[in-house]
């Protein structure tokens, strides 16, 4: 008989070998995940709808506004007062009871008396964040209302003054930074054990925050008797930056940003 050469060698050990590796167990192998679905695309439904011709309602996400009077030295947010940046928007827009400046009227005055009678003052502490991605900090200011009524808005500074790029107002839970993202988490009324959540985001194209994501998330049953939970706002990273000036109120510091179990509370401007 012809002595077997190398491939047939080879082929015969790997032959004996393979009695022995199988029955070693599949210990440290792969396993079966189990079957995996078949994938289905996206059906679109009613392909015959003629397309919309009014267009869709106007929510204001894109209404940007120069803050009137107010400068920002340096384009630095730190160095503007909170404050007075609202009290300029109440004085260009007096008796605005909606959209973008809309003030209750109670609200608008109490602005108004903010140096006089600063505990009652309605214009919270200010935060900062870096929301644009243009490397420097917005200013967010929160303005409280009656029935829990918050108001939120940004501004850019730019070419030495402020652009106001997000006004909104709602029964708000929490206020959230996430990343460039800007988080309100909104009471439901109407649904019992659920809350609003919404993601506003900048949009270079608009040159505005707009509100990129809504979703509604059921959250942890309250009892009845429990109060009714006070605004939380996160606190941001700080920025390294410019000291703020003796007019305008020191940056906070701290470092949550995304657990709302751990938000720290709303704070009044000190």
């Amino acid at each position: 008989m012809r002595p077997l050469g190398p491939p047939f060698a080879a082929a015969a050990l790997l032959a004996v070998a393979l009695p022995a590796l199988t029955g070693c167990g599949d210990e440290g192998g792969l396993s079966s995940a189990g079957p995996t679905p078949t994938a289905v695309g996206p059906v679109r439904l009613w392909p015959g709808l003629p397309p919309a011709t009014a267009p869709p309602f106007d929510y204001g996400e894109t209404e940007i506004q120069r803050v009137p009077g107010v400068e920002a030295p340096d384009n630095d947010v730190h160095r503007v007062d909170a404050v007075a940046v609202v009290q300029a928007e109440v004085r260009a827009h007096p008796r605005t009871y909606s959209g973008p400046d809309g003030l209750y009227a109670e609200t608008a005055a109490k602005i108004g008396r903010c140096a006089a009678e600063p505990t009652a003052c309605p214009v919270m502490r200010p935060y900062y964040r870096d929301l644009t991605g243009n490397g420097r900090d917005e200013l967010i200011v929160g303005i409280r209302m009656p029935e829990q009524q918050v108001g939120v808005r940004v501004y850019l500074a730019e070419n030495g003054g402020l652009t106001r790029i997000m006004s909104t107002v709602d029964q708000v839970v929490s206020v959230d930074l996430a990343g460039r993202d800007l988080i309100m988490r909104v009471s439901s009324a109407g649904i019992p054990g659920y809350e609003y959540r919404t993601a506003w985001t900048w949009d270079e194209q608009q040159g505005a925050m707009l509100a990129t994501r809504d979703e509604i998330v059921r959250v942890k049953p309250r009892g009845s008797a429990s109060p009714a939970p006070e605004p939380n706002f996160v606190e941001p990273t700080p920025t390294p930056g410019p000291a703020a000036t003796s007019s305008g109120p020191p940056a906070p510091t701290g470092s949550g940003i995304l657990d709302p179990e751990v938000l720290a509370p709303f704070g009044d401007r000190p």
